[in-house]
């Protein structure tokens, strides 16, 4: 099994929480299109006879790509790799961009999984974070996938908004269920550094919501997702039954993936990869056989340390006996022996031959996955 990630590195505008690689200058667009195709040829020798079974175009906005410009690319990944019978086909898509016509089109291209980029169901919201849609196009946009027969759709929201109540974030998970949607990915907004919202924040010109409300809409989302049917498989995510994203999933369990793009990552066998995150010199070092990556061996501790991340996001949580077979029983007892502080204090749990984080762990998450690693 294996996957592969294509990013389109373009937007229409800045959104002021988002640090992801993107221009805003499309005039290139074509030509980059050529050097995804192009990389995509070169690089397949990298998944060898390994099954492609998910394909994600992510960003920036895919969105904007022409549906001709979306069809060549996935029609080159067809002929180049082995694609399963039944591949998971995501596009992430801003609301806006999804009209009538659009959405029947990427249905009839095999697009049979949309991530729609929704945030909030609040215009004022929708404003403070400069996303180019209103509420009434989200609402739109989700009826026209429907309609398209694209019944796989997942929903991003974001919580934790400045001046953001936890009523305001209730009724926007209850409008978001109102829909016949399968997926619900729910973040809270973090002040990425460079963005223009952590530029506020550092000038005291907006005030982040206070832990305690952060914590208490966490708990609000796992409460409503939970009633409404969701089931939470990750940290963030929430799926109805059979639902689940199989392509990110995929990271999470460390299945190897191809990355296609600039800033695109790749995970093979022990090898992690990157590409350079420059729209000009990617192109150019494509079109010109040259260098645009660089690698990383796992050493048997960054192995570890990833095991420990990926698994604590999920809701499974650490297999002890995969550990044990994994990593041997030094690194085994390390971590059963750090772990005893964290459930004698109520953030994490036995469960199923495992240990997983407790609902309030995962609020704590970053602080207890970084104390557990192997510097």
């Amino acid at each position: 099994m294996a996957g592969i990630y294509l990013h389109i590195p373009y937007c229409k505008e800045a959104c002021t929480y988002c640090d992801f690689h993107f221009s805003v200058q499309m005039k290139d667009k074509s030509i980059m299109i050529g050097a995804l195709i192009e990389e995509l040829k070169q690089r397949k020798h990298r998944l060898k006879d390994s099954e492609v079974e998910t394909i994600y175009f992510g960003g920036g906005t895919p969105s904007l790509l022409k549906i001709s410009e979306l069809q060549n690319i996935i029609e080159v990944i067809h002929k180049e790799y082995t694609i399963s019978a039944n591949p998971e086909i995501t596009l992430e898509a801003n609301p806006d961009d999804l009209i009538k016509t659009y959405t029947q089109d990427l249905n009839d291209i095999g697009i049979n999984r949309l991530s729609i980029g929704i945030q909030s169901w609040d215009d004022a919201d929708l404003i403070k974070l400069n996303r180019g849609h209103s509420a009434i196009q989200a609402e739109e946009a989700i009826n026209n996938a429907l309609e398209a027969g694209i019944h796989n759709l997942s929903i991003d929201l974001i919580y934790g908004l400045p001046e953001m109540t936890r009523r305001k974030w209730k009724e926007n998970l209850l409008k978001t269920f109102s829909f016949n949607i399968s997926h619900i990915s729910a973040y809270h907004l973090t002040y990425e550094e460079g963005t223009v919202l952590d530029y506020l924040r550092k000038k005291k010109q907006l005030e982040p919501v206070a832990e305690e409300e952060s914590e208490e809409e966490f708990h609000i989302l796992l409460q409503e997702t939970e009633r409404h049917g969701f089931k939470q498989y990750e940290l963030s995510n929430f799926s109805k039954k059979g639902y689940e994203s199989r392509h990110n999933s995929s990271y999470w369990r460390r299945t190897n993936y191809l990355g296609i793009g600039p800033s695109a990552h790749s995970f093979l066998g022990k090898t992690r990869s990157w590409n350079i995150s420059n729209n000009k010199k990617y192109v150019e070092g494509i079109l010109s056989g040259g260098n645009i990556s660089e690698y990383e061996e796992l050493s048997i501790n960054d192995e570890f340390n990833e095991y420990i991340m990926t698994s604590f996001r999920l809701r499974k949580g650490i297999d002890l006996i995969q550990i044990l077979e994994n990593f041997g029983k030094e690194k085994s007892e390390y971590f059963t022996q750090n772990i005893k502080s964290y459930i004698e204090e109520g953030l994490a749990e036995y469960y199923e031959g495992g240990i997983r984080l407790t609902v309030k762990g995962m609020f704590l998450s970053d602080r207890i996955i970084s104390d557990m690693m192997i510097i």
